[in-house]
């Protein structure tokens, strides 16, 4: 019997080239940012068919581990996030007070909002304070289609298609057994499940070389050697309507079987191991004679790929008729996506990719290297310079322009950009060029040679604090976010909406700010003030009243920067 699958990201419908993603450019001195709630520019009478993609994050209180995840996804033009349980206080038992459950139904609610979310968006749900964007949104979005269509063609090797239909009525098709749409990250350490449940012992092995680490690569007691291949709850990408059903099961079990107060982390884990101890047990029981002898042969070889193999004991799940355990779930074993940081931080370097001089020593501090990545991937090298993500357009137009503006007005000591004067003097020194992505320092897993756009700091919590100012963006984020903030989506934007939106973008639109999950619209200075000194580490003040006490008020008359009188 095949299991039940919802996933419609098949290996076929992914073999056409990704949609470009829309870059907004700087339009024309006749648009108002959107520190507002933004108004929708659809044209009338014309619908928007083609997914959108939602930023979500679940955070109930703002901190400043809050606003560094929200500053460095506005900098690279990220959709405007949707904060879930913003402002909730969890009154409940156990040592978390229920917020972890909350969470859980939280994020199920919003998934069930058709009204925001339609079945084929694109969802990005990540965890609100550790989390960092060092990559701008089209290349997670990119990267993201690959890896469904080069695990898909994996499981179908692996697993097989089976008929769907009728033969008879000429409906039959073939198709693959199982498919990957939804992206987890990878964690070295299976926790906090107990070792012998499926969610740690019977999850496929990770796809890096089996000598990534050298000799003790997978038998390092303190896994910090360990190839990563346990489920992460902290980010996840996928379709939305096959996210939803995940958070669907995952509320049954919290709600239902209590088993919410051990974490989301376990029940997600714990997801991921039934569905893969489920592949399995199915492969290995319908095989045929020829099957049974190669996994014989390669069990006594000590090669076979299936970890129910392994000489360790696995706890049997309990199966429940009805019950679905396919959910198209797979995780990013080579950190395409997400690095985790769970005993992985001494994998990565800061990598500045210009210097050859660097990129040596890096090679000959680690000799067991497979191969580094010398030059910047293809996504990358053909991305816009880092700083026009914050401030579409010509750079010496968006000064001129950000001098006459009446928000946030233009100051030399707040809003100074390397390369945005335009003069020549600037642009013929080293440190008046603007920086690219060959000269900004940029995260790199050394060992699975990849550049992931999202950082999670989980495990060594001390590294939000020591590495928050290396990423790209610092000493010069404040101004960036005062650019982010002054620009527009332009007229570009509007004339893609009305064409049905050629962009994976959340429809609501937003720049500067956040929606939480009531619907409600909070710009940066709303959430963020009184963060300045650990999100900027500027010295420079309080946001809005760098040089004195500044008002500004939005188009339905409310005071986002500055104090309302009275």
């Amino acid at each position: 019997m095949r299991i039940p699958t919802t996933s419609r990201f098949t290996s076929t419908s992914l073999a056409h080239a990704p949609e470009p993603v829309f870059s907004p450019e700087l339009a024309g001195d006749t648009e108002a940012p959107l520190l507002a709630p933004p108004v929708n520019t659809t044209a009338v009478g014309l619908k928007k068919t083609n997914p959108a993609f939602h930023l979500i994050i679940p955070a109930s209180e703002s901190n400043p581990e809050l606003c560094k995840t929200l500053l460095s996804s506005f900098i690279l033009s990220y959709p405007a996030p949707t904060l879930i349980n913003y402002g909730k206080v969890f009154e409940g038992v156990g040592w978390d007070k229920g917020s972890h459950a909350g969470k859980i139904r939280g994020l199920y609610d919003f998934l069930n909002n058709k009204k925001e979310v339609k079945d084929d968006d694109l969802v990005l749900i990540i965890d609100g304070y550790d989390v960092w964007f060092q990559l701008p949104p089209e290349v997670v979005i990119k990267r993201y289609h690959a890896m469904v269509l080069e695990t898909n063609e994996r499981l179908r090797r692996r697993y097989g298609v089976v008929t769907e239909g009728h033969p008879g009525d000429g409906t039959a098709d073939r198709v693959q057994k199982y498919r990957q749409s939804v992206i987890f990250g990878a964690d070295k350490i299976c926790w906090p499940n107990p070792v012998e449940d499926p969610a740690c012992a019977a999850v496929p092995y990770s796809i890096l070389p089996k000598d990534v680490y050298g000799p003790l690569t997978d038998r390092d007691p303190d896994a910090f050697h360990n190839r990563p291949r346990y489920l992460n709850s902290g980010t996840v990408i996928g379709p939305v309507a096959d996210v939803r059903a995940i958070y669907k099961y995952a509320v049954q079990k919290v709600e239902q079987k209590g088993r919410g107060k051990i974490g989301d982390q376990f029940v997600f884990a714990e997801i991921f191991g039934e569905q893969e101890f489920q592949r399995e047990t199915i492969r290995r029981t319908s095989q045929s004679t020829g099957g049974r002898f190669y996994d014989w042969l390669s069990n006594t070889l000590g090669t076979s790929e299936s970890p129910l193999s392994a000489n360790v004991t696995i706890n049997n799940m309990t199966t429940v008729a009805g019950q679905r355990y396919e959910y198209s779930i797979g995780l990013d074993y080579e950190s395409r996506l997400f690095q985790t940081m769970t005993h992985s931080a001494e994998d990565l370097e800061f990598i500045v990719y210009n210097s050859s001089a660097f990129l040596s020593s890096i090679q000959a501090a680690h000799p067991s290297l497979h191969g580094l990545p010398f030059f910047l991937p293809t996504d990358i090298q053909q991305l816009k310079p880092p700083f026009s993500f914050a401030s579409p357009g010509d750079q010496a137009t968006n000064l001129q322009e950000s001098k006459n503006s009446l928000l946030l007005p233009y100051s030399s000591n707040l809003d100074n950009l390397p390369g945005q004067s335009g003069e020549a003097d600037d642009l013929d020194s080293e440190e008046g060029q603007a920086p690219t992505w060959r000269t900004t320092p940029l995260a790199t897993n050394i060992y699975a040679a990849s550049i992931p756009p999202l950082l999670h700091i989980n495990g060594d919590k001390s590294l939000l604090e020591a590495w928050w100012p290396k990423l790209w963006h610092h000493p010069y984020s404040r101004a960036l976010l005062r650019a982010f903030i002054r620009s527009t989506q332009g007229k570009t934007a509007a004339a893609a909406a009305a064409r049905g939106g050629q962009t994976w973008w959340d429809s609501r639109g937003g720049r500067g700010g956040v929606w939480t999950d009531r619907g409600e619209w909070l710009a940066w200075g709303e959430v963020c003030q009184g963060c300045e000194e650990d999100v900027f580490n500027d010295g420079k003040g309080v946001w809005g009243k760098e040089e004195g006490d500044t008002k500004v008020v939005n188009s339905f008359g409310k005071v986002i920067i500055g104090e309302d009188e009275g």
